[in-house]
């Protein structure tokens, strides 16, 4: 059984950073891509980035150049560095690993606050 632990969020005013981190605990192999996800508040779920076990890796619009994300396959650990944080980047981030072989599963992390004051 996997489990994603993610820590790393918490209030900073915007124009600042965070990192936040996510790893996995279990065996991990095959074809996967690990990142993350955000909800705020009466919208839905939605990418911010993620890296696949390839290296490739995919943004959402809105946080290109601000954010990079990266993993360590040896610690099974996904990182998100924020920079640049505006207020609308306040959300609920929630970390995943989608198994694409050799089955399909998602797993997610339990989430961790991101605010961002203006």
């Amino acid at each position: 059984q996997v489990q994603l632990v993610e820590s790393g969020g918490g209030l900073v005013q915007a124009g600042g950073s965070l990192r936040l981190s996510c790893t996995a605990s279990g065996i991990i192999g095959g074809t996967n891509t690990m990142g993350w996800y955000r909800q705020a508040p009466g919208k839905q779920r939605e990418l911010v980035a993620a890296e696949a076990s390839g290296g490739s890796t995919n943004y959402a619009d809105s946080v290109k150049g601000r954010f990079t994300v990266s993993r360590d396959n040896a610690k099974n650990t996904v990182y998100l560095q924020m920079n640049s944080l505006k207020p609308e980047d306040t959300a609920v981030y929630y970390c995943n690993l989608r198994i694409q072989w050799p089955y399909k599963y998602d797993y997610w992390g339990q989430g961790t606050q991101v605010t961002v004051s203006s």
